[in-house]
């Protein structure tokens, strides 16, 4: 007992010591132009926490470095869009794209059009806000953003002829305009209209767009379009400009409001920010993002290693995003206005987000997770299978699994309020699907054959653990039948190892392995990846796992290989296989969990040199700082969670790995009000391999804690 109160004693002073002011401006800490050059894909545009608005500039140029519509190393502007994907693979949205300029405007052939140069010494941008001077005209721009709307604020020149063009036939990447609409309201209001299909399709955006002062005259173009590909030929388009006369300094503000079901919605969202300036505005969703960002509180001497952390922090709060009107009506799966008593969200990256993003949403989110995971009920319930990878109403189908599942399973385990009878019927509904990327097959053999579908191996192992999520929901639901049934087919992924390679193969129709097995080829067997990067894909049973390696000696030697393991051909790897380790891949998603496994052999601390490595040298406070997509926040919630010194290996286990924490202290204040504390002493950067763990006060035999610990408010503290 003595002891005890001599720790209580000594944790206090510590905490009381290395309290810092809560003035701190955390918003101003993120630094939104991470991960924008490279493979990041990124935007550094304004919105507001989980923001159907994505404000954001756009260089004008498709490519692959320009998902995001913008590229560091670009030097031109051809617009500020009101939608966009963070760090996907998938060129889409640039929705109602504005674009200021004086005369002589310039204007070039093709996509690019109006435009201008623009240098980084004169662009800024933090969390909720960005602002760039445009070179070519003198033009300052600022952005912000609500959720549902976007406020443009440009300073020009002195100018009889200041024009704000609007572009509704924008085309960039795989985004294609379907149709457009303008009207003008009057000379300081107009409306209307932008239809598209690229990676969503059927996309429907309504605006209603107000300018603070009336502009003298305007023009608006009918553009009908010629292609190659004769879906796209005819198709009536607009752009629009608007001209005003400006004295020198005079800002003009451009107040836009969206809505995914009608321009009578986007009225009404307009309410977000009636009566409200750019600078009101701006003030707001700031004092949003330090609410959000200061539930975790982190302590550092390098601003670098905070910028980094925060930025991550800042990234697993852009999506999902809310995709309703403020009255809460949205268009549903079905392609009809629902109303709806919860707020509904979309963009669910969910080959990417079970893994790290959702599982911290569950502990700083829970209120938005229970809509979350009504939302993908629904969404099951208007199109007949869960989210897979959804995009406003329409399911892109993209990657693999059915993810949905583990993240209503982990919302459930830990106690999030949900409608269970809806919820497991739509996740058996979803994992019965006999016609859909070969389940019926799955089911039969235990595995997928080669010759049925492309990407088997893979897509058997990520069955087999959305299959295990089902039985541990079932089971506690007392569905013995179902979760029967969902257990063994969570153990499918049995019936593709090879114990005589140690890999994950490619099996034919007759059960027999393909021929010519290489680990290292890049194969439509896998995806994106090849045999090491999913030779460890068993989140559901570390431990059976280890075994079929032959033992924790045999396992850590297997763990040896694949990071220190590298192929010949470095050169030509895909795009995805980038922050790479031997073959641990940092840029993907499936290796993620890898070095935690290092918890199932004797030797732990062998993961320590690399998780601080990914997290020093793969994670950087610069403009090529992301080592790969960012993919909806997953990569920079493995960061948060890493760089607390956890990682939910399996989020379904409701435990978390122990790794090594990257800053002296963390708080993260729990949506209970308990605070969960990390402190790491004599942590440096030669020094990072712990000599004991604690939880509260007692030193840990094992290496992990559970959720329970977690949220009860416990001190985790590392002695190094």
């Amino acid at each position: 007992m003595k002891n005890n109160i001599i720790w209580a004693l000594l944790v206090t002073l510590l905490l009381a010591g290395c309290t810092e002011p809560k003035s701190r401006n955390l918003a101003e800490l993120v630094n939104p132009f991470i991960g924008t050059e490279g493979p990041g894909n990124v935007y550094p545009g304004a919105q507001s926490p989980f923001g159907l608005v994505q404000l954001s500039p756009d260089s004008g140029q498709s490519g692959w470095y320009r998902i995001s519509g913008y590229s560091y190393p670009d030097t031109t502007i051809a617009g500020f869009s009101h939608t966009h994907l963070s760090g996907t693979g998938a060129g889409d949205l640039y929705d109602i794209s504005f674009m200021p300029a004086v005369a002589p405007y310039k204007i070039a052939k093709g996509e690019l059009g109006l435009h201008s140069t623009f240098s980084h010494k004169n662009e800024q941008a933090h969390a909720g806000y960005y602002r760039v001077m445009l070179e070519t005209y003198g033009i300052n721009v600022e952005l912000t953003a609500t959720e549902r709307c976007g406020v443009q604020k440009y300073t020009f020149p002195k100018n009889d002829s200041a024009m704000i063009a609007l572009n509704l036939a924008k085309h960039m990447n795989w985004d294609y305009p379907m149709g457009s609409d303008i009207k003008i309201v009057d000379n300081q209001t107009i409306e209307g209209y932008r239809m598209s299909e690229g990676w969503a399709q059927d996309q429907r955006v309504y605006f209603v767009t107000k300018f603070s002062k009336p502009f003298n005259t305007s023009v608006v173009d009918t553009l009908y379009t010629k292609h190659k590909v004769a879906k796209y030929n005819n198709i009536k388009n607009h752009n629009a400009s608007f001209f005003f006369t400006t004295e020198q300094g005079e800002a003009i503000e451009v107040r836009t409001a969206i809505s995914p079901t009608s321009v009578a919605s986007a009225h009404k969202n307009m309410a977000e920010i009636e009566g409200k300036d750019f600078e009101t505005v701006r003030a707001e969703v700031e004092k949003k993002w330090n609410t959000q960002l200061s539930k975790i509180e982190v302590e550092n001497p390098s601003t670098d290693r905070l910028t980094v952390f925060y930025t991550a922090l800042y990234r697993t709060m852009l999506a999902p995003v809310l995709y309703n009107n403020m009255d809460k009506s949205y268009l549903g799966a079905d392609y009809k206005v629902h109303e709806a008593d919860f707020n509904n969200y979309s963009t669910f990256s969910l080959w990417d987000t079970y893994r790290a993003e959702h599982p911290l949403l569950t502990l700083m989110h829970p209120e938005r997770t229970e809509d979350m995971v009504e939302s993908m009920i629904v969404f099951a319930e208007q199109s007949g299978a869960l989210p897979v990878w959804n995009m406003w109403a329409g399911e892109t189908d993209m990657m693999i699994g059915y993810h949905s599942v583990p993240v209503i399973v982990e919302a459930y385990l830990k106690g999030i309020p949900m409608d269970t009878v809806r919820a497991l019927n739509a996740m058996v509904k979803t994992a019965n699907r006999d016609d859909y990327r070969a389940i019926g097959e799955y089911k039969k053999l235990g595995y997928i054959p080669a010759q049925t579908h492309g990407e088997s191996v893979s897509i058997t192992l990520e069955y087999a653990y959305d299959d295990y999520c089902i039985a541990k929901m079932a089971e506690k639901m007392g569905e013995k039948e179902i979760a029967e049934t969902f257990y063994e087919r969570g153990r499918f992924y049995k019936n593709l190892f090879n114990a005589e390679t140690g890999f994950f193969q490619p099996k034919d129709t007759d059960g027999k392995w393909l021929k010519d097995f290489n680990p290292d080829t890049y194969t439509t067997h896998f995806t994106e990846s090849n045999a090491w990067h999913y030779r460890f894909t068993v989140q559901q049973e570390p431990e059976a796992l280890r075994d079929m390696f032959g033992g924790a000696k045999e396992f850590e030697t297997a763990l040896d290989d694949m990071f220190e393991y590298k192929v010949a051909n470095n050169d030509s790897l895909p795009i995805f296989s980038t922050g790479m380790i031997g073959q641990y891949v940092q840029g993907n998603e499936p290796s993620h969990h890898f070095a935690y496994l290092y918890n199932y052999t004797e030797n732990p601390g062998k993961m320590d040199k690399y998780l601080h490595t990914i997290m020093t040298q793969l994670y950087r406070n610069t403009p090529d700082g992301l080592c790969g997509n960012e993919d909806c926040g997953q990569m920079s919630a493995w960061y948060v969670f890493s760089a607390m010194g956890i990682y939910p290996q399996d989020p379904a286990s409701m435990k978390y790995e122990l790794g090594v924490p990257i800053n002296p202290k963390t708080v993260m204040t729990m949506p209970n009000g308990n605070k969960f504390t990390v402190l790491a002493h004599g942590l440096t950067d030669e020094t990072y391999n712990p000599k004991e763990i604690r939880l509260n006060g007692t030193k840990l035999e094992r290496r992990y804690i559970t959720f329970d610990e977690l949220q009860s408010g416990a001190t985790l503290e590392f002695f190094f």
